[in-house]
């Protein structure tokens, strides 16, 4: 069993910038490709961005691309998500998910098996 907690979530100015943490704990987390999705309230959870487990291979969400970064934490249980210049529709809980279903591409969420809490982003308009 793996367990994920989100971290780093708050307010931050249209134009400003977040940091979110992903942390695992249990079984090798290295092996596990990763990915980050988000629900604003009203609305079904999206897809964010990919990273596959060696940390070669990301891709985002047109909506985020060019502005959001995930990558490989220094310490090999956790993975970030550096975001910039955010605006009011990045609001949202933002989750990350862990370890494909065989055969999946990481970008719907029941691709994955485990999931964490969410953490939240506000960007007041």
């Amino acid at each position: 069993q793996v367990q994920l907690v989100e971290s780093g979530g708050g307010l931050a100015q249209a134009g400003g910038s977040l940091r979110l943490s992903c942390a695992a704990s249990g079984r090798t987390f290295s092996n596990y490709d990763m990915g980050w999705f988000r629900q604003a309230p009203g609305k079904e959870r999206e897809f964010v961005a990919f990273i596959r487990w060696s940390g070669g291979s990301t891709y985002y969400a047109d909506s985020v691309k060019g502005r959001f970064t995930v990558s490989r934490g220094n310490a090999k249980n956790t993975v970030n998500l550096q975001m910039n210049s955010l605006k009011p529709e990045d609001t949202a809980v933002y989750y990350c998910a862990a370890d494909l279903w065989p055969d999946r591409a990481g970008v719907s969420f029941d691709d994955y098996r485990y999931w964490g809490q969410g953490t939240q982003v506000t960007v007041p308009s």
